[in-house]
């Protein structure tokens, strides 16, 4: 059997400014944005650059309930793990993007990690693998 996650729904408030801090200030992919007319929709998928199939749908939230998970998908915790081959690369580039980091670099027994908020609050660790694991 073969078996992967294709998509990760990612509650957003807005169709453009997700687009534009993941396009923007992450880098990712704009793999997709079609509107979906028979439900008032869009679907918006994006995945970061490299040999990754995993992509983020970012799905606008169409109700005050839904509304409430925006930014707290985890309920605080790590919510997505970004791997990086350049943790050095890539944290500098966010910086200078804007991008919060709310932990600086850190070794780990496992590799180096930061973590970061996206536009909402959703905490994500960047995180760049030494040990051989995905």
């Amino acid at each position: 059997m073969k078996q992967s996650i294709a998509h990760i729904a990612l509650v957003v408030r807005d169709y453009d400014e997700a687009i534009d801090f993941y396009v923007n200030k992450l880098r990712f992919e704009l793999v997709e944005d079609t509107y979906q007319p028979e439900q008032d929709k869009r679907w918006v998928v994006v995945r970061p650059q490299g040999d990754g199939t995993t992509s983020l749908l970012l799905a606008r939230a169409s109700t005050p309930h839904q509304e409430t998970f925006i930014g707290n998908q985890a309920g605080g915790r790590v919510f997505l793990f970004l791997r990086t081959d350049d943790l050095q690369r890539d944290h500098a580039a966010m910086l200078e993007q804007g991008v919060e980091f709310v932990r600086e670099p850190k070794k780990a027994p496992y590799g180096t990690v930061a973590v970061f908020e996206d536009l909402y609050g959703n905490l994500w660790d960047l995180v760049q693998f030494s040990d051989g694991r995905d």
